[in-house]
């Protein structure tokens, strides 16, 4: 993440001669200022690194794939996986490269979903929990920039699906408020009222998306087929 810069305090400009009036105090307190001048100065070198050290995007994104690999899309995380990956993430953020992602081609398409932290999506929950082997084997989401439509689909074994209207909130938050179920992606099944949310689109380029929920879940996809369109 690149930091504001800031200014270095100037040196002090001591004096050669102190006036025979001076209290040895005074004397006393120079000497310090001098000496913890000198001590600055000899170790100034250590921070031009230490504050300007920041790792290339691919880089972190290697990290971060590496780190949910394992972790069945979220579902074997343990809570310091999940903040793990949350720190890394926050990392990513801070070097995005797309600053109005809503605005950007490289949204489009179809993204599998790699790694989330919600319950509901994954299949987890105890309320809703299915046995694993019930759970569906990849999730994806298409968004379509110049529609502003979105879609989640699921893959085998129940291939549901929900198609969204996108409502930008600013360059990166859209409100989202889905209209249609499918379900076994055949059977159109009209969305309550209250099916709605919003999303927050924190880091895009062509290959990563990151993504935050209102309910304060991350998202983490990456992209599959950029030409895919959204069904009318």
């Amino acid at each position: 993440m690149a930091l504001s810069s800031a200014s270095l305090l100037s040196p002090h400009h001591h004096h050669h001669h102190l006036h025979p009036t001076h209290s040895s105090s005074l004397f006393h307190t120079n000497h310090l200022q001098l000496s913890t001048s000198h001590k600055w100065r000899s170790n100034i070198s250590f921070f031009p690194s230490f504050f300007t050290k920041a790792k290339d995007p691919n880089t972190i994104k290697e990290d971060l794939i590496q780190a949910i690999t394992s972790l069945d899309r979220g579902a074997q995380a343990t809570p310091q996986d999940q903040l793990n990956i949350d720190q890394i993430a926050r990392t990513l953020e801070a070097v995005n490269p797309t600053k109005a992602p809503l605005k950007s081609d490289a949204l489009n398409g179809k993204w599998e979903l790699i790694y989330t932290t919600s319950e509901s999506i994954l299949q987890t929950k105890v309320t809703i929990a299915r046995p694993k082997f019930l759970r569906s084997v990849a999730n994806y989401q298409a968004i379509n920039v110049d529609t502003l439509r979105a879609q989640n689909m699921e893959s085998w074994p129940f291939f549901n699906q929900v198609t969204a209207d996108l409502t930008p909130l600013n360059a990166k938050k859209v409100a989202v408020k889905f209209d249609y179920f499918k379900i076994a992606g055949l059977i159109p099944v009209k969305a309550p009222e209250s099916a709605l949310g919003e999303l927050e689109i924190t880091y895009l380029d062509e290959e990563l998306r990151v993504s935050r929920g209102d309910k304060g879940n991350l998202f983490i996809l990456k992209m599959v087929d950029p030409s895919y369109r959204i069904p009318a």
